[in-house]
């Protein structure tokens, strides 16, 4: 794969030809100007990073998070631009700077959660085991196609995230660039075989009602396959899942300590060993521990990013051919400490009770809501004689662009699945606890 294809300007939803006359900004910072006033974006200030918000403490919600992973992003784009323009002289005459470099994993970092459901990966296991193991769901099962019926049971925010960038109604048109680099698994579903060592097939990164759009992006970017079924990554997916590894382990670790979880002593001793000889224990005193855990944080981040920009450097190449596919903070000089912080984390944060009951109530809630509007459906299109008052009244209930109409037992409904999935998945944890509330009859509106 050549850089010069990698970091072409072209946007999704352009007709061939297209030239764009943006001249104050990049069509880079368009993206992220585009991402951060959408309504999707927006949602993620009530969707739970990992604790449901608590009065006495401020943690990170699914917003904070990725606006501190487009950040951390940013900051790594940048210095590896400035390596690909020092390396690829030739690269220069495209017009591409190390600052777009940056834009660009910037803005692919920016939109890395947009298509998580509720209550996390708790939401997304329970949008799967819906249609994998409850009645309701498992019904529409001989309606849809076998790869179709794939992405329902094995429901991936990854390409739930794709399909709302690659939407035509949401107006987004981001760049490919921006859409490639926020693709980490750039595969469907259903594979024949998949391939454990590389990191790029261990999830899938879109719907296959999205293949065509995603065969489009990768013809564009002239990105190459390893397999039939699968591309390889785009070189700068990896420094956007860098950027997220970074963030979620040592700001969660932050977090949990704030809660009590963790305490400040372990913590500290958690991040000594990527601090390295930056790690002063004498300025520690006479500050609040609020205080030394934003220094420190700061501290580690900051060094994660030289080491992952350095390991970057060295595999960009291969990258390239397709002959590296491994996490960058996996081999980075931290990626003991990394995953010492993932096993305490795993340990005392996720799986704390405050943790276990919000994935305990998601699980409720999203099969509970999925259940009501799954059913009233199937009713309406393949049992007619059993769409009752409170189907209907349920059905009235879903957005007013929901395509209701041409469907019935001879149409595959896998796209009309497809947009409950999205209503469903679209919520914020609020609403979503809201509205099964009321669809239950556990309270009323107003009440």
């Amino acid at each position: 794969m050549k850089w010069e294809k990698l970091l072409a300007r072209g946007r999704f939803g352009d007709e061939p030809g297209f030239i764009p006359t943006q001249i104050t900004r990049s069509e880079f910072e368009v993206d992220y100007d585009r991402i951060i006033f959408s309504a999707p974006f927006r949602n993620l200030q009530d969707k739970t990073q990992v604790f449901p918000l608590p009065e006495q403490a401020f943690v990170h919600t699914r917003l904070t998070h990725s606006l501190e992973v487009s950040s951390v992003g940013r900051s790594l784009g940048k210095s590896a631009g400035e390596f690909l323009l020092e390396k690829y002289p030739n690269l220069q005459k495209t017009g591409i700077s190390a600052y777009e470099v940056g834009a660009i994993v910037a803005a692919a970092a920016l939109t890395h959660d947009i298509g998580n459901p509720p209550f996390g990966h708790a939401g997304e296991e329970a949008i799967s085991d819906f249609f994998k193991f409850h009645d309701t769901g498992k019904c529409w099962e001989s309606h849809v196609r076998g790869e179709q019926w794939e992405d329902l049971c094995n429901f991936e925010g990854n390409a739930q995230g794709f399909r709302m960038l690659v939407s035509k109604s949401n107006g987004l048109k981001l760049t490919y660039a921006t859409l490639a680099a926020f693709t980490k698994y750039p595969r469907p579903s259903f594979i024949p075989h998949r391939d454990i060592a590389r990191r790029s097939q261990k999830k899938y990164g879109f719907f296959i009602n999205q293949l065509v759009d995603f065969e489009q992006m990768g013809t564009f970017l002239g990105m190459e396959k390893s397999s039939p079924e699968c591309w390889l990554r785009h070189p700068l997916a990896f420094l956007v899942e860098a950027a997220d590894d970074i963030c979620y382990s040592i700001i969660d670790l932050e977090d949990g300590c704030t809660l009590g979880l963790v305490s400040f002593e372990e913590t500290v001793k958690l991040l000594a060993p990527i601090l390295k000889d930056k790690f002063d224990p004498k300025k520690l005193k006479n500050r609040t521990n609020s205080q030394n855990l934003g220094a420190l944080r700061a501290l580690a981040i900051g060094e994660l990013i030289r080491e992952t920009v350095e390991v970057f450097a060295q595999y960009e190449e291969s990258m390239c051919k397709g002959n590296f596919d491994k996490a960058l903070t996996d081999i980075i000089p931290s990626a003991k400490a990394l995953q010492q912080i993932t096993m305490v984390s795993i340990d005392k944060i996720y799986r704390s009770k405050v943790v276990l009951e919000k994935e305990a109530a998601g699980f409720q809630v999203l099969e509970g809501l999925l259940s009501v509007f799954s059913q009233a459906l199937y009713h309406q299109f393949y049992l007619p004689e059993r769409f009752s008052g409170q189907d209907k009244s349920i059905l009235r209930l879903l957005p007013e662009d929901f395509p209701l109409k041409g469907w019935g037992a001879e149409v595959n409904p896998y796209p009309l699945l497809r947009s409950l999935v999205d209503f469903i998945s679209g919520m914020t944890d609020k609403y979503a606890v809201n509205l099964y509330r009321r669809v239950k009859g556990i309270s009323f509106p107003g009440s």
